[in-house]
């Protein structure tokens, strides 16, 4: 199991707004994993989502990443109105997901542009390639920023709620793509406020309360009072 680890969390603590927002947390992210991190609102997920990308400093504790570094994690944020009016190509957009591999060199190289133009493929986005970014469905644009995520990384995606303001075909449609991919090997993370659909597809649970109300298999998360609670059967 030790090796199969890629992210090792040791008694995190994180402050937000000069608050304690995570207290203690403790958890290992293995290879395969589909980890959806849930709680209320406020209970320190996006928190602990941006100490795992090292976007916010943690306060004590440790992060330790196994076999795999901090730049090589795809990443896919929840979207700004500013964001959806970025004004590039969908090749563009997809391609800049290498970025943090190049280093100081200013080009991207031929292989970088044919895992982008792959995973434009994998996420059936070369139709619309040389369209602009801005003019995109709310639908489209999730794929082109999962496709551009999947260009960051060969092994680890983390998401910010990656079905927010989605149509509900939409929204299925994006959480097949999901697990297709981590049926492929892609590691997940996921924060999401949609329990019954994080139970459906994830393999673990992470219930954050600012400390860990409970991290374990989806099977046994779904035996426990917090989670009757959640879906409003206690």
């Amino acid at each position: 199991m030790e090796n199969n680890i890629l992210i090792s969390c040791t008694d995190v603590t994180m402050n937000y707004e000069k608050k304690v927002a995570v207290e203690n947390v403790s958890f290992d992210v293995c290879k395969g994993d589909y980890l959806c991190i849930v709680g209320e609102n406020g209970s320190g997920k996006s928190t602990l989502m941006k100490g795992l990308l090292g976007l916010m400093k943690i306060n004590s504790g440790e992060i330790n990443y196994k076999g795999i570094k901090q730049t090589e994690i795809g990443y896919l944020p929840q979207q700004t109105i500013i964001q959806r009016d970025f004004p590039a190509s969908v090749s563009e957009v997809v391609l800049s997901g290498c970025l943090n591999q190049n280093g100081l060199r200013p080009f991207f190289s031929g292989k970088q542009r044919e895992k982008a133009f792959k995973n434009m493929q994998l996420l059936g986005i070369t139709d619309i390639a040389k369209k602009s970014y801005r003019d995109l469905s709310g639908g489209q644009q999730q794929r082109v920023l999962l496709a551009r995520a999947l260009s960051a990384t060969r092994q680890l995606l983390i998401l910010d709620e990656p079905v927010t303001g989605l149509d509900p075909v939409v929204t299925a449609e994006m959480y097949g793509i999901i697990k297709h991919l981590n049926s492929h090997g892609i590691t997940v993370i996921m924060v999401s406020h949609d329990i019954p659909s994080a139970v459906k597809y994830a393999t673990k649970i992470l219930h954050m309360g600012r400390t860990l109300q409970f991290f374990g298999s989806v099977e046994d998360y779904m035996k426990t009072d917090i989670y009757l609670k959640m879906i409003g059967e206690d």
